[in-house]
């Protein structure tokens, strides 16, 4: 060591060229990485958990204001050895197979719906609008489980027993094996679980509940997330069936973290207007049998009753001789329904005419009118239309498209369609009518019904062959000024001077009416004039 470096030393510095060197002359080694755990701060969004190091007034993936939240959490650093558990891969094809059996829930057709049943163990997830009816159904389905001889647990966060009970006299589900509590704590629950053992459990909702050791108010995505993953472990633990009750935003969608649909067996949505009496339950997610069906369910005061045969059920009084109706054979979850479709075509006041749909998405009706004003030259920029799928349901499906064209020119000629005809077909911007899913099913269904003629791909190619077999109308290439010109006995203008340029629109007025208006303009400029000839 050179005298320089003592120096340093003795003088309680460390010099760049002894950087291991110590006061005393002792060599030392730098501090290891040792396994403890950091504490730091997050933020979390509380309506889609998102998390962030800083605050956020606006999430970037739900979009929410104000929602995110600091959370204190704790991570341990990975050491880089793996204590080994004892388990073990086995062969694929050795693995034990399901000993517990499916078993009703009561309704035949939700048990097909459901693809065996209720299976022990296993998890369903039931989301809708408040007041749309799912306590009610849940509440029938363990009435009915009850009258099996099965016991079944009624845990409700939102009601108390006393509601229950009055719900349940009104439904006549009262039996002693539908046992009832009315709690908040996610511990009550599991308890009671562990206690009674029930083969079902129906939990109303998961929103309302809360895990003591969590922190958040009920309905928080941690307190989501954590709820529906102790009920999960206890339920297929102790091999109970558990049908869960989720609240759904503003936007329809489930409330709480997307990882809650993944986490349960099955995925049932109850959808439908409050003010009509049917309601629709369809199939997003289901491990146990096909994600394609969907049942209609009629609100009664004895509880929610099944459609048998919901094909023509939303053509109740229907009068076929009005315009601007048309009978579509729409197929939802691989099921066909025979719905109508309206639409209504009227003189527009505005300077940017209504476009209004209702039951289907807004954006595939502005599309349908840009192809009829294209392949049919109908001037639409001053009519506002409105469209609307009859009984309050809500359509995706692409067959709808050849229906909705057809009641919007039958609006718009003022002219009906045959009593007995139905529509089916896909529409693309060209005009062409396109196949879609399931069309013979559709075919054979419109046949049992007696609709005729049934006008879908193969009976029509084109909007234009549409137009001129039911409306006696063909695609006019004349410009819209040289045909009000002729329709008022006039001589038309030249429309364009060179190949490129446009023709310009002719005014949306009846026939007569501009010729009045200028006439009374011109009168009206005339007397003044002759008022003050009269005074000189």
């Amino acid at each position: 060591m050179t005298a320089e470096s003592s120096g340093a030393i003795e003088a309680g510095c460390k010099p760049k060229c002894a950087p291991s060197c110590v006061p005393g002359g002792f060599v030392y080694s730098p501090p290891m990485a040792t396994n403890t755990a950091k504490n730091h701060e997050i933020y979390v969004c509380s309506h889609c958990g998102a998390t962030s190091v800083q605050w956020l007034g606006n999430c970037p993936k739900c979009g929410q204001w104000n929602t995110y939240a600091q959370e204190a959490r704790t991570s341990t650093p990975l050491t880089g050895r793996v204590q080994s558990t004892g388990l073990k891969a086995v062969p694929l094809a050795e693995a034990q197979e399901e000993t517990a059996q499916p078993f009703s829930c009561g309704h035949p057709a939700l048990d097909h719906l459901l693809g065996a049943g209720l299976v022990p163990g296993s998890v369903l997830l039931l989301g809708g609008e408040p007041g749309i009816g799912k306590s009610t159904l849940l509440l029938q389905v363990a009435g009915r489980v009850a009258k099996e001889g099965r016991k079944v647990l009624y845990a409700s966060g939102e009601e108390t027993l006393a509601q229950v009970r009055a719900r349940a006299e009104r439904l006549n589900v009262l039996h002693d094996n539908v046992l009832a509590i009315a709690t908040s704590s996610c511990d009550d629950v599991a308890s009671t679980l562990t206690l009674e053992r029930p083969a079902l459990l129906v939990l109303d909702s998961v929103q309302t509940m809360a895990c003591p050791d969590v922190e958040g108010l009920p309905g928080n995505v941690n307190q989501v997330r954590a709820v529906a993953t102790r009920i999960i472990e206890y339920c297929r633990s102790l091999g109970v069936c558990a049908l869960l009750v989720g609240h759904v935003t503003k936007d329809g969608a489930l409330a709480g973290p997307r990882l809650l649909e993944h986490m349960v067996d099955t995925v049932l949505s109850l959808e439908g207007d409050r003010k009509q009496s049917h309601r629709l339950m369809r199939v997003f997610k289901n491990r146990f049998g096909s994600s394609e069906e969907m049942l209609v369910f009629r609100m009664e005061r004895t509880g929610m009753n099944i459609v048998e045969d919901p094909t023509a059920f939303f053509l109740e009084d229907r009068n076929p001789n009005l315009s601007g109706t048309a009978v579509v054979m729409a197929c939802e979850s691989r099921r066909p329904l025979a719905v109508e479709v309206q639409a209504l075509c009227s003189r527009s006041y505005l300077s940017i005419p209504r476009r209004v749909a209702l039951g289907f998405d807004a954006n595939r009706l502005n599309l349908l009118l840009a192809v009829l004003e294209k392949r049919l030259k109908l001037n639409l920029s001053q009519t506002d239309i409105y469209a609307k799928v009859g009984g309050g349901i809500r359509l995706a499906d692409p067959g709808l498209d050849l229906g909705l064209v057809t009641a919007v020119l039958s609006s718009f000629y003022d002219i009906a369609l045959p009593p007995k005809a139905i529509f089916f077909g896909e529409m693309d911007l060209n005009g062409q009518i396109r196949p879609v899913a399931c069309q013979d099913m559709r075919l054979r269904q419109a046949t049992r019904l007696g609709f005729t003629p049934i006008v879908g791909p193969g009976s029509v190619t084109t909007i234009v062959d549409l137009a001129a077999r039911l409306f006696a109308r063909e695609a006019n290439t004349r410009p819209a000024q040289a045909r009000t010109a002729a329709a008022q006995g006039q001589q038309p203008q030249r429309q364009w001077q060179g190949q490129g340029s446009r023709a310009p629109q002719a005014p949306y007025r009846q026939q007569g009416q501009g010729q009045a208006s200028h006439k009374t303009e011109a009168q009206g400029m005339q007397r003044p004039q002759a008022t003050r000839g009269n005074q000189s």
